[in-house]
């Protein structure tokens, strides 16, 4: 069978976040991406200029199109701008039955841009946190969604880092990774905490152009899990796909700003 995963996310017209770099993550693992828009950014690798929220009932239809033909093994959740649409996706994904059809959730709460600007409404942290949180195999924070996720300080070390993890876990994932490239310091360590804890290091590289990394890294996680990796192998193959597509990131030339990482960095180029 063709391994299919789909994404949920906004659009980004610059094409380095959101739909266009999950769907070049699922290429780069050989998973076949569908995707179901939820927003619109006028954007670039300097800023986002303009944000559209597409209706409730555009996205649910989507939803339905694709579930409705596609044998979907995972699905992965980026932007979602308002509590509606928050709301939204989750009925229409408890009403799918996910984890009794083996199929896998990961949930990346986008909530502000590389360039700064916030993506993801205050109110909408809520929704996120009562109706998404509980549904989710994995949920994939950096260290300010975190923080933000629980009202709490930014974690300023590892044990505040994995503190927050397992209070993000306590609200319902089956699994939570604490990325840690905010954090400070030679190295970058992400925690993967579920009813095991997974340290992924890797040493912290200087580029500009990290733009996407969070979208493209819980993307590379849902398309192992679309091809049946278990949780820690998906995100150990993530892991290290992503640290290679930043260490590559400076062989493209993409915009003056933050410019994207390199997908495709394994093919030469």
């Amino acid at each position: 069978m063709t391994a299919i995963a789909l994404t949920i996310a906004g659009s980004d017209s610059g094409g380095g976040a959101g739909i266009q770099a999950d769907l070049k993550s699922f290429a780069a693992f050989g998973v076949y991406g569908a995707s179901v828009l939820s927003a619109i950014t006028a954007q670039n690798t300097r800023a986002v200029t303009a944000v559209m929220m597409l209706p409730p009932a555009l996205v649910e239809a989507q939803l339905a199109a694709v579930f409705d033909d596609l044998r979907v093994g995972a699905v992965k959740i980026g932007m979602l701008g308002t509590p509606e649409l928050v709301e939204t996706v989750a009925r229409h994904l408890q009403g799918q039955d996910l984890r009794a059809r083996g199929i896998a959730l990961v949930v990346d709460p986008v909530m502000v841009a590389k360039s700064g600007d916030r993506l993801l409404a205050a109110e909408a942290v809520a929704a996120l946190r009562e109706h998404l949180l509980p549904l989710a195999d994995l949920l994939t924070p950096n260290l300010p969604e975190a923080a933000d996720l629980l009202g709490l300080a930014q974690a300023d070390g590892p044990v505040a880092q994995a503190e927050q993890g397992q209070r993000l876990r306590g609200l319902g994932p089956a699994w939570v990774l604490m990325k840690g490239g905010h954090g400070e310091g030679v190295d970058c360590t992400d925690l993967l905490i579920g009813p095991q804890t997974h340290v992924f290091t890797a040493k912290r590289q200087h580029t500009r152009n990290t733009h996407g990394t969070g979208c493209s890294y819980a993307a590379g996680v849902a398309a192992g899990l679309a091809q049946g990796l278990a949780m820690p192998e998906a995100v150990a193959r993530a892991h290290h796909w992503l640290q290679g597509a930043i260490a590559a990131a400076d062989r493209l030339q993409v915009g003056s700003g933050h410019g994207p990482v390199h997908h495709f960095h394994a093919f030469g180029g």
